[in-house]
């Protein structure tokens, strides 16, 4: 089975080729192509590991959809002293289908 190991938006997924993940924001329509060339790890014939990246390899993907993740909610609260502070934030994301490593 081949596997990659790519790095987008500051965090590192492990993808196959038919997966699919959700990653930070990228720029792009539904249906359009994507090339993540951050490979640090991929595997083929042989493992290869990069230092940082595997040169010359990329990892394509389409775009299924853009959207919002789910809510994170921020509480703080100081007991005693009338202090509640309530946030949320949902975190723009892309969802991936990996086609080609």
């Amino acid at each position: 089975m081949k596997f990659a190991v790519v790095k987008t938006g500051g965090r590192q997924y492990i993808v196959s080729e038919g997966s699919k993940l959700k990653v930070n924001r990228l720029v792009g329509e539904i249906g359009g192509k994507v090339e993540l060339s951050a490979v640090l790890i991929a595997n083929g014939a042989k493992i290869e590991l990069g230092r940082p990246l595997v040169e010359g390899k990329t990892v394509e993907a389409e775009i299924v959809s853009q959207g919002k993740d789910k809510k994170v909610t921020i509480f703080k609260m100081k007991r005693r002293k009338r202090y509640r502070r309530l946030k949320g934030h949902r975190q723009q994301i892309t969802e991936l289908k990996v086609t080609k490593i």
